[in-house]
């Protein structure tokens, strides 16, 4: 697990070092401009003396390191823009010291032009740079951005070119993850240890890829901080993938029972209960209504079909409870919810199938989510997994999207720790919330994944990890990121486009194979 830090946290350890340690501020600003240009040149200018660079500083020491990474690529004989906002006054110490720097640079340089920000227009100077850098604000910014600096990331989010951020993008809140208007990078370059905040959300979304810059500071200073949110690593999923004994059998592989399905939408319930069977479960059971049962009979051959009496209404309800008690009680775990629909008996008898399997593993996806809209505190969940997007989670708690989004991570943690249930939390990337108030983010999947069913085959996937590890948090670590490579080795053959639901899930066993070699 790569581990994340608040800007608070980061904070402590820069004061830690510059007060206790003795290193001045100025030495970790000149090491960090060190990195950043080793960066720039690794992974943008490549040498390229023809490529113009456009940095725009602000008055802190995000500026500063503007100010300063830009030496570097002067010093390297590349021809430089720098937009900078205030005066010198405005500037804080470290800042200034390199501002004036560049000032005398600007006398004697030629491939250095420096301009003061005096309006909008200004921004436009810029318009011929190959490589914009991003050095107005940093880590300590919070709350929606204020003039000029909202007029000038719209503007510059306009302008093509190959976009990099010192640090954090302007507008985002490393900590929430959440921003109004983002400065939208291709390249982060964030400096002393990785900000949760450029991992999810609109972090995601606008961070680009991101790397680490080292300031000068041991690492060993870090690890003596407490975090609870992490990033997920191939790592942490070979090693935790079930063992298949050499006397292992069908009933002792894992059996899962899949209570999907309804005549409006079959399709869900199959795709979770081959997609069970795929990652490895030995048995795969789906209860679906008597009276629509051929619907999906014909596309289930690896998966037993037990039917329920549904007295013709095509639905899951109280009274199909009885017909599938053997059932319950067989199976390791219990996937719940895809295509059940939303009839007012479905509900009742989903609130009635989760009071009496309290003690069942359980996961609980899509229609099963909607039946426990608003009720879930007269739930008992310690043993299930809620899978929803933030659609779903946001009318779960009662609020909506936009409120979720301004701070994502702690809404998730609050709702597990009340719960004592593991929330999934479906996206770009998808999100592990475990009972302990930890939070695990996915580190793979693309945009591709964006469609109907996908959620489903994830749904099985879970159940079909967890019926085999009997482990709640190992299944969800490894489910989460094998369905996301699943998808990810999937762009060799298709592009984001052109994949469905059910190739993700039939390439799952490619998923494992890839990470075995990758170990071996």
């Amino acid at each position: 697990m790569i581990p994340l830090y608040s800007t608070d946290q980061i904070r402590q350890v820069d004061e830690f070092a510059i007060k206790q340690v003795g290193i001045p501020a100025t030495v970790l600003m000149e090491n960090a401009s060190v990195e950043i240009y080793r960066y720039l040149e690794e992974k943008i200018l490549k040498g390229d003396k023809e490529k113009k660079i456009g940095f725009i500083c602000g008055k802190g020491n995000n500026g500063g390191d503007g100010f300063a990474a830009a030496r570097h690529c002067i010093n390297n004989d590349y021809n430089v823009k720098i937009i900078y906002l205030g005066n010198e006054e405005e500037l804080s110490e470290d800042c200034l010291s390199n501002f004036r720097i560049i000032g005398k640079y600007s006398e004697q340089n030629k491939n250095l032009s420096l301009k003061k920000f005096s309006g909008i227009k200004d921004v436009n100077w810029l318009k011929d740079c190959e490589v914009i850098v991003d050095a107005m604000l940093g880590s300590g910014a919070k709350g929606e951005l204020r003039e000029p600096y909202k007029s000038i990331v719209e503007k510059l989010n306009k302008i093509k070119a190959y976009k990099a951020a010192i640090d954090i993008s302007t507008g985002l809140d490393a900590d929430t993850g959440f921003g109004e208007t983002i400065f939208k990078s291709d390249l982060t370059i964030t400096l002393g240890e990785f900000k949760k905040g450029l991992f999810f959300s609109d972090g995601a979304a606008n961070s680009g890829e991101v790397v680490k810059g080292g300031i000068g500071i041991s690492s060993s200073f870090y690890e003596n901080l407490e975090t609870n949110d992490y990033i997920i690593e191939p790592e942490d999923v070979i090693n935790i993938l079930p063992k298949k004994e050499k006397n292992i059998h069908k009933y002792s592989a894992g059996k899962v029972l899949t209570i999907a399905g309804s005549g409006k939408l079959p399709g869900a319930a199959i795709l979770t209960s081959k997609a069970a069977m795929k990652i490895g479960a030995g048995s795969s059971i789906l209860a679906f209504p008597r009276s629509v049962r051929k619907l999906v009979y014909k596309n289930l051959t690896e998966v037993i079909v037990e039917a329920y009496d549904d007295d013709g209404k095509e639905y899951f309800s109280p009274k199909s409870i009885s017909d599938i008690k053997s059932r319950i009680k067989w199976a390791d775990v219990l996937a719940v919810g895809p295509g059940l629909g939303r009839d007012k008996e479905t509900v009742e008898g989903l609130i009635e199938l989760f009071k009496s399997t309290e003690s069942k593993f359980k996961v609980i996806d899509a229609d099963g989510l909607y039946a426990i809209n608003k009720r879930y505190k007269e739930l008992n969940l310690r043993k299930s997994v809620l899978t929803p997007h933030s659609g779903e989670f946001s009318k779960l708690i009662g609020i909506s999207t936009d409120e979720l989004k301004k701070d994502m991570l702690q809404y998730g943690k609050e709702f597990v720790i009340e719960t004592g249930s593991y929330l999934i939390l479906k996206g770009a990337p998808t999100i592990l919330f475990l009972p302990s108030g930890e939070t695990l983010i996915n580190s793979v999947g693309n945009p591709g994944m964006a469609k109907f069913g996908t959620g489903d085959v994830l749904t099985g996937v879970i159940a079909g990890l967890i019926s085999q590890l009997k482990n709640i948090e190992d299944a969800l670590i490894a489910a989460v990121y094998l369905h996301s490579l699943a998808a990810d080795l999937l762009l060799k053959k298709f592009t984001e486009y052109g994949y469905t639901a059910s190739d993700i899930s039939d390439n799952l066993p490619d998923a494992i194979k890839f990470l075995r070699k990758s170990f071996a």
